[in-house]
């Protein structure tokens, strides 16, 4: 789980980072709009959601595990779905996304691969 740990760090700092960025930059219409506001927000707050379940996780709770199993990888989906639509967002957001989605992705690799897996299937 320390990877794991890690990589979760990794987006909420990254999160974080980029709502103080677009808070900062706020009266540049031409890079921070409404859609750039919403997505960053959301991104924050499932941030933090990820980051819980990692700690319950860690913990040895099966039902964190699982629900870190689950957002990390409704996300990842989302990044993907983000970056790869037309025109919505700014390039500078794709690009973070991608690197969030860098994160999450190793993330979703970790918590489905059979090591931790079969640690918690052990737990029950």
């Amino acid at each position: 789980m320390r990877t794991v740990k890690l990589l979760v760090g990794a987006y909420v700092a990254l999160s974080v980072l980029t709502l103080v960025a677009i808070f900062v930059l706020r009266n540049d219409h031409s890079i921070v709009n409404d859609a750039v506001w919403v997505r960053a927000t959301i991104v924050v707050l499932s941030s933090l959601l990820t980051l819980m379940f990692t700690l319950q996780a860690g913990r040895g709770s099966p039902r964190g595990f699982l629900r870190l199993r689950i957002v990390s990888a409704v996300m990842l989906v989302a990044i993907a779905v983000i970056i790869w639509l037309p025109g919505l967002f700014p390039l500078w957001l794709r690009i973070e996304q991608g690197v969030c989605g860098l994160a999450l992705l190793g993330v979703v690799i970790l918590v489905n691969g059979t090591q931790l897996r079969s640690e918690f299937r052990q737990l029950n």
